[in-house]
């Protein structure tokens, strides 16, 4: 089993960051992405086997009201929930152009509470991914869906389900993208917690802290992955 394990974001400088860990969840890409020849830079300065992640910009998946907008200091108007406007696939470009100067293979796609799975939600999302270009894995964290629908349409739009292990089962994927948020923002993972993370694991995949302890958190559980996978060869 191949595991991945990283941050969302950066809690360190990049140099620390790329010396300790292989993988990153881009957060910038989500609240204001950086322009083309910023993201073609931190390619360059990451080791050729680090790997990055991104998360969509949230004009793809938020509406003009989410708070998010203000913390990025921009406004958009009809945007967000996959809606087929002309500002959402602008939106996708510019996520494609960055995922494509980091040579990313995962987009995580995180939508609020307030998109719910209903008829309108469901039939935006068929038309948005069935319009853009499948070069890459696709990852969804849907908020408040119920299980039936969470299974069907990632199953029909071959989405990855992304959740927080500790809080949901995932219910679609071939590999895991475990996102986790602690049981508040503020939480610290035990050690127990880790070992009961690891056993929670089934197949290959990420697992990518969000928490404020998240360097050290994600550094211990890549230690305790380190060593069980050592146990098993020994």
């Amino acid at each position: 089993m191949e595991l991945k394990v990283g941050c969302c974001g950066f809690p360190v400088s990049m140099k620390k960051y790329f010396e300790t860990f292989n993988v990153v969840e881009v957060q910038k890409t989500f609240y204001k992405p950086p322009e083309v020849k910023t993201a073609e830079k931190w390619r360059k300065s990451a080791p050729e086997v680090f790997e990055f992640t991104i998360k969509a910009w949230q004009v793809i998946t938020h509406p003009p009201n989410s708070p998010t907008y203000r913390k990025a200091g921009i406004k958009f108007e009809n945007c967000g929930f996959f809606k087929p406007t002309e500002v959402v696939f602008m939106a996708w470009e510019k996520t494609r152009e960055i995922a494509e100067a980091l040579k990313a293979k995962i987009i995580v796609f995180q939508t609020p509470r307030s998109f719910r799975d209903t008829e309108e939600n469901i039939e935006n999302m068929r038309t948005f991914f069935g319009s853009i270009e499948r070069k890459f894995t696709f990852c969804f964290e849907p908020r408040g869906w119920c299980g039936e629908n969470i299974r069907k349409i990632c199953g029909e739009l071959d989405l990855i389900h992304v959740v927080d292990p500790f809080v949901s089962k995932q219910l679609y994927g071939e590999i895991c993208y475990y996102r986790l948020h602690g049981f508040d923002y503020k939480h610290k993972y035990t050690d127990e917690e880790l070992e009961n993370l690891l056993r929670m694991i089934d197949r290959d995949g990420y697992v990518m802290f969000n928490n404020v302890h998240m360097f050290d958190d994600a550094l211990r559980f890549k230690k305790l992955v380190e060593r069980e996978a050592g146990l098993q060869q020994s």
